[in-house]
C-alpha cells in the first residue's frame, strides 16, 4: 500500500493507505470526501462544546438579548455565575450565553464533563498526532467519533435536541453551509486536484504511474480545488527553525564584536600563553593561586 501524507497549503491533514494500482477518478474523491467527512467532525466538536456550555439554541428570530439583559449590559453589571438548579427532576446548569444566541440551560457539571472527554477523544481523529504515530485515518474512525458525540448528547438530552439546534445539523449531515466561511473550506469531489512532485495527478491515469509500483512508496501529496493551479512551494525550513538560526547567528556576531574590541595583548592573560603551564602541569601546581581568594 503506497502511504500517503495528505496536506492542504503547509498544513499536515492526514495519513492514507492506498494500493499503488488504484485509479485516481477513484483516489481523489475519496481523499476529498474524507477531508470533508473531518470538517464536519470539526464543526462538531466546535458546536458541542458551545451546547454543553451555554444549552441549546434558541429559534432564529428569538436569537439576541432580551430588555432586561441589554439593561444589564448598559449598567455593567456583572455576568451572573454559573449555578445548578434542579428542574422537574433533572439537575441543569444556568450560565447564561454572553453572545444571546443559546438559551443559557447547560446540562449538570456531571454530564458536560463525559460530554466534554468524548469531544476530547474525537479530536484525536484531527490531531497531527495521528501522522506522528504512522497511523492511516480511514471513514470508520470518524463515525466511531459521531457516533459517540451523538450518544453523549443522548445522556444530556434524551428527548432530543430542538430542529433550529446546529449541532443536529451536523449530526442528521443536514447543514446549510452557503454563505458561511465553513462553505470555504468544503472541497468538491468531483472537481478536487491532487498534486505530488510539482505535477497535477491526472484523473485518467493511476496512482503507479506517477509514484511506480513499489507499495512501500510514502509521497506527501496537496490537495487543491478547482482553479486554484499548482499549491505554493513551502519554505525550505520552516519558522521556529529559522528564529533559532538568527539567534545563532546573533550570538556569534556578540562575540566577533568582543575579540575586535579587546587588546591586542589580550591573550598573554592566557592559560595557553603560559610559557611555563607545561612544567606546572607536571608538577602537579598548574592550579595554584597564591593570590588570597
Amino acid at each position: 500500500m503506497v502511504l500517503i501524507t495528505l496536506k492542504k497549503g503547509e498544513e499536515p491533514l492526514f495519513l492514507f493507505e492506498a494500493p499503488a494500482q488504484t485509479p485516481l477518478t477513484e483516489l481523489v474523491p475519496q481523499l476529498a470526501k474524507l477531508q470533508n467527512y473531518r470538517l464536519r467532525l470539526k464543526r462538531l466538536i466546535e458546536g458541542t462544546d458551545d451546547l454543553v456550555e451555554y444549552g441549546p439554541s434558541k429559534p432564529e428570530d428569538q436569537q439576541g438579548y432580551d430588555e432586561d439583559q441589554l439593561e444589564a449590559l448598559s449598567k455593567d453589571k456583572p455576568v451572573p455565575a454559573k449555578k445548578e438548579i434542579v428542574r422537574d427532576g433533572m439537575t441543569i446548569t444556568i450560565n447564561p450565553d454572553p453572545t444571546g444566541r443559546r438559551i443559557g440551560e447547560a446540562p449538570s457539571e456531571q454530564i458536560s464533563e463525559v460530554i466534554r472527554k468524548t469531544l476530547n477523544d474525537a479530536k484525536a481523529c484531527l490531531s497531527a498526532d495521528l501522522i506522528k504515530s504512522g497511523k492511516p485515518l480511514e471513514a470508520s474512525i470518524i463515525d466511531e467519533a459521531l457516533d459517540h458525540i451523538r450518544g453523549a448528547i443522548t445522556i444530556a438530552w434524551p428527548m432530543g435536541l430542538p430542529e433550529w439546534e446546529p449541532v443536529k445539523d451536523i449530526l442528521d449531515d443536514k447543514e446549510d453551509l452557503s454563505g458561511t466561511q465553513a462553505s470555504k473550506e468544503v472541497i468538491e469531489p468531483e472537481t478536487a486536484s491532487i498534486w505530488w512532485a510539482g505535477k497535477e495527478l491526472q484523473r485518467d491515469k493511476k496512482l503507479a504511474d506517477y509514484v511506480g509500483k513499489n507499495e512501500k512508496t510514502k509521497i506527501i501529496a496537496k490537495i487543491q480545488k478547482k482553479g486554484q493551479g499548482p499549491p505554493l512551494r513551502e519554505a525550505p525550513v520552516n519558522e521556529q527553525t529559522q528564529k533559532d538560526m538568527m539567534a545563532f547567528y546573533y550570538r556569534k556576531q556578540e562575540e566577533n564584536k568582543k575579540l575586535v574590541e579587546n587588546d591586542d595583548d589580550d591573550y598573554v592573560n592566557s592559560a595557553w600563553a603560559n610559557s611555563k603551564g607545561l612544567k606546572s602541569a607536571f608538577s602537579g601546581v598548574g592550579d595554584v593561586s597564591w593570590k588570597a581568594r
